[in-house]
């Protein structure tokens, strides 16, 4: 039934003209294409969630990148973000090989889920609250279908937020006392799911130093704690 529910959720986020700003510009990029994919057709639209219907895990990011998931239809696919994120997954048994190049190539996750918080690409990597606000009934509806889930992890300070606005759109009450997002950050949301923290795979983080490999495994390892339990 998960599977059946997914499906016809994602069905619903490729076809979504809600945000006339991101339509916009997702097209407009889709169409100007940069000069190293001049070749290349571009998705141009939103772009859905991926993985296992029956996963434990749930990651969610922010959005897709302009010339990533925008260019190639698949989440975290085709940019550094997603070279840094499913080597990741790999070494931590969540996926079934270390890259991500395109939507046919071969990549399967196991035990896990792949979202974000906007599907569609925005202007500067930046989505306004109202787009936030417009995407979020996916992600809620997202949090109810995955029926085994039992860890979600928040990929940056936006998303861990994203989350916690999803949860209790779900009407389900949040603990009073919260920590604030940090790396390695976490909060059970309830008796069966935690919510963890990491840094976002982003360029920017992963080049500085902010984030590294043994940084991002680590949250990782608690995250197979945590569904080892």
């Amino acid at each position: 039934m998960s599977l059946d529910r997914l499906a016809a959720l994602q069905s619903e986020v490729v076809a979504c003209r809600r945000c006339a700003r991101l339509t916009a510009y997702r097209e407009q990029v889709a169409r100007d294409r940069v000069r190293r994919f001049q070749d290349q057709t571009y998705w141009g639209k939103p772009v859905p969630s991926f993985g296992d219907p029956a996963a434990r895990l749930l990651l969610v990011g922010l959005a897709p990148a302009a010339h990533g998931g925008n260019r190639t239809g698949r989440i975290f696919t085709g940019d550094r973000s997603g070279d840094f994120l499913f080597a990741a997954l790999f070494r931590s048994g969540f996926a079934n090989q270390p890259h991500s190049v395109h939507a046919g190539d071969g990549l399967v996750l196991r035990d896990a889920y792949v979202t974000a918080a906007v599907h569609c690409a925005p202007p500067d990597n930046r989505p306004l609250p109202a787009e936030f606000a417009a995407c979020r009934p996916y992600l809620i509806r997202e949090l109810q279908s995955l029926d085994r889930l039992r860890v979600i992890l928040a990929l940056g300070a936006i998303a861990w937020m994203q989350v916690l606005f999803a949860w209790e759109g779900l009407g389900r009450p949040l603990p009073q006392k919260r920590p604030p997002f940090a790396h390695g950050a976490q909060l059970e949301v309830s008796k069966s799911v935690t919510l963890l923290g990491a840094y976002h795979p982003s360029q920017r983080n992963t080049q500085t130093g902010l984030l590294t490999s043994v940084m991002f495994d680590a949250v990782l390892d608690m995250a197979r704690r945590h569904l080892a339990r």
